[in-house]
């Protein structure tokens, strides 16, 4: 149970950077992919807090703002401040992000383009122990709250043609840090990040299929999302609600009463929101399947939304992260 613990818990503090979580689903891309930065009309802002674990000490937690903003017929900028908190491990830091887009066919309200992004910034990562309590002296112990600073940067590119879209980005492009860990500073840091969906239907239903692909660099995780929504025209706005199944393609070997076994990384995770005029919110849950988990408690996110300058909708097309 302990080797386990300690398992889920390094690969959650192993991600430098905004951990990649479900707010994505809220049509926030941005937040993973800087080639999303001013895809849309106007400005976007959004706000995301996350809570896991309620009845555990320390859990981990994470609040991100974030807002991007299209200058001019090709050109997006964005920016995104985010703080992530596991344990005695802290990180907080602040991203710059541009985007060119460009556009294809003559016909403005014709979403049909390829975007490409760069990040910058930088963060700082704090380990705390002054808490840490040894029967022996231990020299590997300060005893006090150990800082270091990073910079790093991101890349991508985003292809959105109509309801279909694609996104490929590199996060962590420098590979650094985690030197608070180690005698020496990592340079395998870089996460990859790809996803593709289509939006279904022109009525007042539609259905969004999509997935996305993780591989992170340090430990050759490989997780997948399988995600579904359903959006649904209603008087005031639109209602939209779906699914999502996050499954590791490695799995952690256990020991049961008569056999050993493995269990693999498994979130089911339900979401729900609307969008009201400028403003947009949404909540979703992860549970976290399987037989040996930390706590019997989920992972609640909540994200708030607000679009400036964004009087009707850019594009005909039923296409959420760009129109909403």
């Amino acid at each position: 149970m302990f080797f386990f613990t300690f398992t889920i818990g390094f690969m959650s503090v192993a991600q430098e950077g905004v951990p990649v979580y479900f707010d994505y689903q809220s049509d926030n891309y941005f937040l993973l992919h800087p080639s999303m930065a001013g895809i849309g009309e106007g400005t976007k802002i959004r706000a995301t807090v996350r809570q896991q674990w309620f009845n555990v000490n320390e859990a981990p937690n994470l609040q991100t703002l974030n807002a991007h903003s299209r200058l001019g017929k090709n050109t997006g900028f964005g920016v995104i401040v985010f703080n992530d908190a596991n344990g005695y491990h802290s990180q907080t830091g602040l991203k710059l992000g541009y985007a060119h887009h460009l556009r294809f066919g003559s016909d403005f309200r014709v979403l049909h383009q390829l975007s490409f992004g760069i990040g910058v910034g930088g963060q700082q990562s704090s380990l705390d122990e002054s808490e840490f309590v040894s029967i022996e002296p231990d020299r590997t112990i300060s005893g006090t709250k150990n800082s270091k600073s990073y910079f790093n940067t991101d890349i991508g590119i985003s292809y959105n043609y109509l309801e279909l879209y694609a996104h490929a980005t590199v996060l962590n492009v420098l590979g650094r840090g985690r030197d608070l860990y180690a005698a020496t500073e990592s340079n395998d840091l870089r996460r990859y990040v790809g996803s593709v969906g289509y939006v279904f239907g022109k009525s007042e239903w539609q259905i969004e299929p999509s997935i996305l692909f993780q591989l992170t660099e340090f430990n050759q995780e490989k997780t997948i999302d399988i995600n579904t929504k359903i959006y649904k025209e209603m008087n005031f706005g639109t209602l939209w609600g779906g699914i999502s199944y996050r499954r590791s393609f490695e799995g952690t070997e256990i020991q049961t009463a008569d056999t050993m076994g493995e269990q693999r990384l498994q979130l089911i995770t339900p979401l729900i929101g609307a969008n009201y005029k400028k403003i947009m919110v949404s909540y979703n849950y992860s549970y976290q399947m399987g037989d040996m988990r930390i706590d019997d408690g989920g992972f609640h996110q909540l994200t708030l939304g607000y679009n400036f300058g964004q009087e009707k909708k850019r594009y005909d097309c039923n296409c959420p992260a760009v129109n909403y």
